[in-house]
């Protein structure tokens, strides 16, 4: 197994592409309460054109940030554009705690979103609200289990050998830990 030496100390921020700046701007800092932290405009040649964007960071409790791109060119929009498959397998996942996460819930509902826009799962080690942004990206705020220390210990030591059973064929749920009819 490959381990670094020293592993990165946090994400710094994940990109997506929107096509509407303000009502980006508005869910994430009016509705989620993550702070506008920054705004580049900017005009770079990338990919053998001269771009022009605007890209808004904002920030989250350990200084990484969510951060968007909006061209100036359609065809530049067109190109690197927002557009994704709706799957909830392709997310962002953000730890909060308890207070955070009903207030989150709160504000949500406050601002009208309803199922099937927001969502929620009890996996068992952790507690999920699911919620889709303007742009089509699905954010995950995750409040993880009380003993939440304990269970990344058993993940963490039966992690290739689960990984292995898996593969192998055997696709047994070993999620102990959700509760029954979740």
């Amino acid at each position: 197994m490959a381990t670094l030496a020293k592993l990165p100390s946090r994400l710094h921020h994940t990109a997506y592409v929107t096509n509407d700046l303000e009502a980006t701007r508005k869910f994430y800092e009016d509705v989620i309460g993550l702070p506008l932290a920054a705004t580049w405009c900017e005009v770079d040649q990338l990919f053998g054109a001269e771009r022009v964007y605007c890209h808004l960071f904002f920030e989250i409790g350990d200084g990484g940030a969510l951060a968007f791109f909006k061209f100036a060119s359609p065809e530049d929009q067109q190109q690197f554009g927002p557009e994704m498959p709706f799957s909830p397998f392709h997310h962002i996942a953000l730890n909060v705690d308890a207070d955070t996460q009903a207030e989150i819930e709160r504000r949500l509902a406050q601002a009208g979103y309803a199922p099937p826009k927001t969502f929620v799962l009890e996996h068992g080690y952790c507690r999920s609200v699911y919620v889709t942004d303007p742009n089509g990206l699905i954010l995950e705020f995750t409040r993880d289990h009380p003993q939440v220390a304990q269970i990344a210990r058993t993940r963490r030591a039966n992690a290739h050998a689960e990984l292995q059973r898996w593969m192998g064929g055997d696709h047994t749920s070993n999620n102990t830990y959700r509760p029954e009819g979740a």
